[in-house]
């Protein structure tokens, strides 16, 4: 998994708490603590998908576009880091058998991994966060 999925999953759940759900990037960047152009990269991708649109002009940045209920994690698991959790075999000895075959062989596990990764998120919703967080902040 990636910092993408954090990084979506905190801008989603921040546009969500907004009471017009509207910010400018660098604000969203602030509050995420990561580089404004990294929060935009996501942004983008989040855009593309239809979860948020950007506003242009004064008081514009990037707007939410979609019920939180409805936004499932596996959803924007798939979007920003489908792939990662399979590692990477640099190089191996294909003079070897193991070294031949041992990343075909991984291949399978990986792919089971992620769709119990991806079974799980499902569970959770950008609104699931956003009570999540109301209730950390009582604590």
């Amino acid at each position: 998994m990636n910092s993408d999925f954090t990084i979506a999953v905190h801008s989603l759940s921040y546009l969500a708490h907004l009471p017009l759900h509207i910010a400018p990037s660098d604000r969203i960047a602030r509050s995420v603590s990561v580089h404004p152009v990294r929060v935009r990269k996501v942004l983008s991708m989040l855009c593309k998908k239809g979860y948020i649109k950007s506003k242009e002009g004064a008081g514009g940045g990037f707007e939410l576009n979609c019920r939180p209920e409805e936004v499932t994690l596996d959803e924007l698991y798939l979007l920003t880091s489908e792939g990662s959790l399979k590692p990477k075999f640099p190089n191996p000895n294909t003079q070897c058998h193991i070294g031949a075959n041992i990343e075909s062989a991984m291949d399978g596990i990986f792919i089971s991994l992620e769709d119990q990764v991806g079974s799980y998120l499902h569970n959770y919703t950008i609104a699931d966060i956003l009570k999540r967080v109301e209730l950390q902040s009582r604590l």
